[in-house]
């Protein structure tokens, strides 16, 4: 008997160090309100994306600064179930804020409040939820900002007329579906000699993005331009147009980290990329949630101070806004290292 219960013991052990090496904590000391540290659970769309690694390391970054205790976990790969399953878990762990980036509106949105009816402030980043289910949208360009930025550098690009197609995340990313109604709107209004003849999802994976960006090639000969709306399709799409040696024929804009996309730049396959700074992004998110644990930040602010790093933050309404997004080409793109 007590052999059998030992092993039990040992095998709860066991499985209390994996859980925990699923997800990435910072603990770095420090008192919140009420002499209690401040518990922050911040979730990526995706652990393995390279612009939520950078995204985290800027949370990190902040969390130390303001000595509180950060979890960092998300999905593998986007999945809004999965998701909703870490939320729960965080519910029941009453952590202080809980900081998403939503792969899916809709269905994340009802999770999340219930986290705010259990009296956990909740934030989001990157794509937001619905507005009844957080208090603020950690935003980092406007959609508007984003979809004119892509929309007028591929006009440039083409001369304001041909055919192009889009690569995207998943069709259920509320972000990027946002992005794509401007864009679209975008062309409508200004550029009506051009035309959007398919949007195709890649998972978040440039394998997928390679494949899908052949297939676009060779389904729709007449396409001029490819532009990609998450960071690992921009060098997936980039290398289907090298490897099938239609470099100048076809070009790739998107949305991407500079590192992953140089030397596709200085190629010539792709012409431009559009970003803003993803490490900035996840410490902005990190100050914001733990000024609205605090109190600090309130409904109806207009202005926010995020460390020495970013002290001039503009709030407008509900959203905490980062900034216009760059646009990062050959001449510029040697100067950035995310």
């Amino acid at each position: 008997m007590r052999k059998m219960l030992s092993l039990c013991i040992l095998g709860s052990m066991l499985l209390s160090v994996i859980s925990c090496k699923k997800e990435s904590e910072v603990n770095a000391g420090g008192a919140g309100k009420g002499g209690k540290q401040i518990v922050i659970a911040m979730m990526p769309k995706s652990k393995g994306n390279a612009y939520f690694i950078a995204a985290q390391q800027g949370a990190e970054e902040a969390a130390k600064e303001l000595g509180v205790k950060l979890i960092w976990d998300g999905p593998v790969e986007s999945d809004a179930a999965k998701q909703n399953e870490l939320i729960d878990t965080w519910v029941t762990r009453r952590v202080d804020v809980i900081a998403a980036a939503v792969e899916d509106k809709k269905s994340l949105s009802t999770v999340l409040r219930k986290a705010q009816a259990r009296g956990i402030k909740v934030v989001t980043w990157d794509a937001d939820a619905l507005p009844d289910a957080r208090t603020f949208f950690v935003n980092q360009a406007t959609t508007e900002g984003i979809g004119n930025a892509m929309m007028d550098n591929a006009a440039r690009v083409l001369g304001n007329k041909g055919e192009f197609a889009i690569i995207t995340a998943s069709l259920t990313a509320s972000n990027m579906n946002d992005w794509i109604a401007a864009i679209k709107t975008r062309q409508a209004e200004k550029y009506p000699d051009m035309k959007l003849v398919a949007t195709r999802p890649c998972d978040d994976k440039q394998e997928i993005a390679f494949e899908e960006a052949n297939t676009l090639m060779n389904t729709h000969k007449d396409i001029k331009l490819i532009m990609a709306l998450c960071t690992p399709a921009v060098p997936g799409a980039a290398e289907a147009v090298k490897q099938a040696k239609r470099v100048g024929d076809v070009k790739v804009i998107g949305l991407g980290l500079p590192k992953d996309n140089k030397t596709y730049v200085h190629e010539g396959v792709t012409d431009c990329i559009v970003l803003w700074n993803t490490m900035d992004l996840g410490y902005l998110t990190v100050y914001t949630a733990e000024a609205l644990a605090r109190g600090t930040l309130k409904p109806g602010d207009t202005t926010f101070k995020a460390g020495t790093r970013l002290p001039n933050i503009v709030i407008k309404g509900d959203n905490v806004l980062l900034g216009e997004p760059t646009t990062f080409n050959k001449d510029n793109i040697d100067k950035f290292n995310f």
